[in-house]
């Protein structure tokens, strides 16, 4: 299964770690230089348009920033399983 992330980007929903909120993450000096890492190493894919409100971590090292809220993305991933083992 997969989420849509914003912009027309889907994420396959078994890859994700975790989806964290922008405003409370980067409050930490570590979430700021790990993202600042990642963007670095060309982890970083940036899929939002507007301002970024979320980024989605993946067990494949890319972190997707997104313009949609963590709570949103959460809901629909979800909506998805209700439940369910991914």
């Amino acid at each position: 299964m997969y989420i849509h992330a914003g912009n027309n980007r889907m994420i396959r929903t078994k890859s994700i770690i975790g989806v964290f909120d922008m405003d409370a993450a980067t409050m930490a000096g570590t979430t700021r230089d790990f993202l600042r890492a990642a963007e670095r190493e060309g982890r970083l894919v940036n899929i939002k348009e507007d301002i970024p409100k979320s980024f989605v971590l993946t067990d494949g090292g890319s972190v997707y920033v997104s313009q949609i809220s963590a709570t949103a993305l959460v809901g629909r991933a979800g909506a998805l399983f209700d439940g369910a083992d991914r």
